[in-house]
């Protein structure tokens, strides 16, 4: 049989090859599924994952989600394009390359400039190629025609593009200025490349004695090294206590350089003793103040984080080496009054995790008041009329808001080699040239530095579409982008400078959409991270599960915006999910192999009619309906989530569960046209829940899809589902609505009295809806298994009876056809037992007043909730057995 399934669904062998063969049939490409220049686009770039490794499971998601939108777009016939590419992440990569160079013994100065960024690119190539990899893994539809790395010459071009006209605006600019310095990549950071940590430290009290004077004042500091540095020390001028001392000048110990005391506001009476030490280089609120009093401003620290010259006898030492020297040097002096421990928050490198210095140092900058300015205007346009960027959450669009609200000048100027260079040169004149080329003639030399990786990234939806040329087909045709897909953490890195940018040199936001999800975290709700050895690889869980799995886990994982919870136990559901339609697929292509698309069509109109078909094919095709409707709207709101729930509940309960069970009735038969239709419909159904399930779950829906008797091409770019109104049958849908709770009912009451479906039982019904009742009574017999079926408009029991209220009829059990009480009883006194001997323990547990005090919130809870539960299970046994002894 050409298009039998395997007795078992093996995710490898369905995967294998697959995404080669829609590479192959260029199926991902724009126009594949028949979209023209009349159809609406939809496009997407993809948020470039850094060339620093593989991809983890934070990226999964974020394709998986992509994916989904993308695949169900170009299903509705959108002219869809989805962009991909990758970024150069200057620090990390730097970082990467210089750790793996280090282990032969080879610095990146031994190498040059040009050699070592030779070896970036070979880094560059390596794991280029293992993403592509691992997106084929994850079978995600990118247009690899279109594939576009940030440091690709039509990027680049964008990049001083944007870099000369900015600063010809004046909205660029070099200077000197404080900024977060990175003692390890020996770098400039931004400010939201810092993380804020708490650690441990310590406050250190020391004196400055006054100059020509035994008087000292006391100041503290957590960074005693930095004194080396200080330029004033202040007081406010109300303060009293030293009111006497202002305009004269104090020792700097052990240096003794005379440095002068001065009032300012930032002194703060109610603060420590009042006094503080002033060190404009390494610190912006003293900064703030130099600049008020025309300080000095001296820099005693080196890129690398030890002392310069300016530190006198300390010169060479490492920051924190020089701490301890100076502190115990401070302490032989007389001059440490005191060491009191401190938590506090200190700021930490992103990428390096060392301690931040904050640093003066001539950088380029972003100013940031203009541009933030106008992006939060057009941000707040409610009329209509504008590109407003509409966030999936809408929290996060405040957030966003919020960000540019506070935002400070952007430092874009990096001291690395691999990045873009700035489009500056300077010569021995003193001269500066900014240009999108170099100047003519000679003795120019090109600025060192690189620009802040996320200076390229902000300007991708546009740079990877053609600009800076307005004309290129791409731009015109899918700019601005329809979606894009990020996680919560780069909204002020990424998302709000794309807005900006795209706003500056567009005129329109970059995307009308912004779906933000959050973090993928482990079971216990922890962060993943190499230091808690916690982090999983989706390739292990592809091996494992197949992809579709994990596609189906990360879209059903969790609502927009949340975080989510890895779970293996998940994992095995959405196998078992996956097994099941394969297995229902199995069974209808097994009974449906001949079954000619003409026959399915002309089959629906006889049902549709009702010229043909029965009352299950009517409620079945209702509700695919009802789930087509539903499906379609939650994934317009991205509610993947929701989307998932009302997928699963149709095809596993309703679908395969119910009318793939009601259908035996009919296979079983002996009618032959009544066969032809419910081989129809299952046809007809199976289809469309493959394609409904397909942007989720690509490669198995292919499999099956391609062996349907009447389908052709690749569900890739078949047509997604619509609502057929003509199939609508309300009666029907609610009639076996009621047959469904009418089975369900009789299956309890058997359970509950521990009476087999394989034991013939009486069932009397009692509805106004006798009729239609009768007319699907097979059903019931079939079902339920009476010994007796009566079901009538009114109905009189001489004898006790189970009962049971549904939608539009009771339902009576005779209890003599069902158990013999006194057993039944004595049954249940022993069940009883064991709750109340369940409920001494629990009892017992909890009037322990040391466990209460002592145990766990969470341990407690559990025992009450175990308490809970034994009593109800205790009193709803105690009332049966009142029951039964009654009767």
């Amino acid at each position: 049989m050409t298009n039998e399934l395997s007795t078992k669904f093996n995710p490898t062998e369905v995967e294998a090859g697959r995404y080669e063969k829609w590479l192959a049939a260029g199926v991902f490409e724009p126009g594949s599924n028949g979209s023209t220049s009349e159809s609406h686009p939809y496009s997407i770039v993809i948020p470039p994952p850094n060339v620093t490794g593989k991809l983890h499971l934070g990226h999964a998601w974020d394709t998986t989600l992509q994916d989904i939108i993308i695949r169900q777009k170009r299903m509705q016939g959108f002219d869809t394009l989805w962009l991909p590419g990758m970024d150069h992440a200057g620090i990390a990569t730097q970082a990467k390359v210089a750790a793996r160079l280090a282990e032969d013994g080879i610095l990146p100065q031994d190498l040059g400039r040009e050699k070592f960024l030779d070896k970036v690119w070979e880094w560059k190539d390596e794991y280029a190629t293992t993403i592509k990899e691992q997106w084929g893994k994850m079978g995600i539809s990118v247009d690899y025609s279109r594939e576009r790395f940030t440091l690709d010459e039509g990027l680049s071009q964008a990049v001083r593009k944007v870099f000369v006209q900015l600063y010809n605006k004046g909205w660029i600019y070099r200077g000197e200025k404080l900024i977060n310095w990175d003692p390890k990549a020996m770098t400039a950071l931004s400010d939201i490349e810092v993380i804020h940590k708490e650690i441990d430290g310590a406050f250190y009290h020391i004196t400055y004695q006054i100059e020509g004077s035994d008087e000292f004042v006391e100041i503290a500091t957590t960074r005693p090294e930095t004194f080396l540095g200080d330029t004033a020390v202040i007081v406010n001028e109300k303060d009293e206590r030293y009111k006497h001392l202002v305009g004269k000048n104090v020792i700097l110990p052990i240096i003794n350089r005379v440095i002068p005391i001065l009032t300012d506001d930032h002194a703060d009476m109610e603060k420590g003793t009042g006094v503080v030490k002033i060190t404009p280089a390494h610190d912006p609120n003293d900064f703030e103040v130099a600049m008020r009093h025309d300080l000095p401003m001296i820099n005693m620290m080196n890129n690398d984080g030890t002392i310069n010259e300016n530190g006198g006898k300390y010169e060479g030492l490492d920051r924190f080496e020089a701490r301890k020297q100076i502190v115990a040097d401070l302490k032989e002096l007389g001059q440490l009054v005191d060491i009191k421990p401190v938590r506090h928050e200190v700021g930490h490198s992103e990428r390096t995790g060392v301690v931040v210095e904050p640093r003066l140092s001539t950088q380029w900058f972003v100013k940031m008041d203009e541009l933030a300015k106008n992006a939060i205007a057009h941000q707040r346009k409610k009329d209509g009329t504008d590109d407003v960027v509409a966030f999936y959450p809408p929290r996060f669009g405040d957030a966003y808001l919020q960000w540019m609200e506070n935002v400070h000048d952007w430092v874009i100027s990096r001291q690395l080699w691999w990045g873009h260079q700035i489009p500056a040169w300077y010569n021995e004149a003193g001269e500066m040239y900014v240009g999108e080329e170099a100047p003519e003639g000679e003795g120019w030399t090109q600025d060192a530095d690189v620009l802040d990786t996320w200076f390229s990234s902000a300007l991708w939806p546009f740079s990877t579409m053609g600009w800076p040329d307005e004309n290129a087909e791409d731009f015109k045709r899918y700019y601005p982008t329809s979606t894009l897909v990020t996680g919560y953490d780069i909204i002020p890195f990424w998302v709000s400078r794309m807005i900006f940018q795209g706003l500056e040199f567009t005129g329109k936001s970059p995307f009308k959409r912004a779906l933000i999800h959050g973090l993928i975290r482990d079971e216990e709700g922890r962060k993943m991270s190499k230091s808690l050895g916690n982090g999983i690889d989706p390739m292990d869980v592809i091996e494992k599960y197949g992809t579709d799995a994990l596609r189906w886990f990360l879209s059903n994982g969790s609502a927009p915006g949340q975080d989510v919870r890895f779970s293996y136990d998940k994992m095995d559901a959405a196998w078992n999910f996956i097994n099941k339609i394969w297995n229902v697929s199995r069974y209808i292509l097994m009974n449906a192999e001949d079954v000619s698309a003409d026959a399915v069509s002309s089959a629906l109109t006889k049902v549709a009619n009702k010229t043909a078909g029965n009352v299950t094919d009517r409620w079945i095709l209702t509700r695919l309906n009802d789930t087509v409707e539903r499906v379609t709207e939650q994934m317009d709101k991205f509610e993947f989530g929701v989307a998932g729930h009302i997928l699963y509940n149709f095809i596993w309960d309703e679908f395969a569960n119910w009318y793939l069970e009601l259908t035996k009735e009919v296979m079983f038969g002996e009618d032959e046209a009544e066969k032809d239709i419910t081989r129809a419909v299952l046809l007809h159904v199976l289809d469309q829940v493959l394609r409904l399930l397909h942007p989720i779950m690509p490669f198995f829906t292919e499999e099956i899809f391609e062996k349907l008797p009447n389908t052709s091409g690749s569900i890739v770019v078949a047509e997604y589902p619509k609502v057929r109104p003509e199939f609508n049958d309300d009666k029907a849908s609610e009639g076996v609505a009621m047959l469904i709770e009418l089975i369900t009912a009789v299956r309890n009451i058997r359970a509950e009295v521990n009476t087999p479906l394989s034991k013939q039982v009486p069932i009397f019904i009692k509805s106004e809806q006798a009729e239609f009742l009768n007319s699907v009574a097979p059903y019931i017999t079939r079902f339920a298994n009476p010994s007796e079926l009566v079901i009538a408009e009114e109905v009189v029991l001489d004898e006790q009876a189970m009962t049971a209220v549904i939608t539009g009829a009771e339902l009576f059990l005779p209890l003599k056809g069902l158990i013999n009480i006194e057993e039944e009883i004595a049954r249940l006194e022993k069940e009883l037992a064991k709750w109340q001997k369940e409920l001494d323990l629990v009892n017992k547990k909890l009037g322990n007043e040391r466990f209460v005090a002592n145990a766990k919130a969470e341990v407690v809870q559990k025992e009450k909730d175990k308490l809970a539960d034994y009593q109800e299970k205790f009193d709803t046994v105690q009332a049966r057995i009142a029951e039964l002894k009654e009767n």
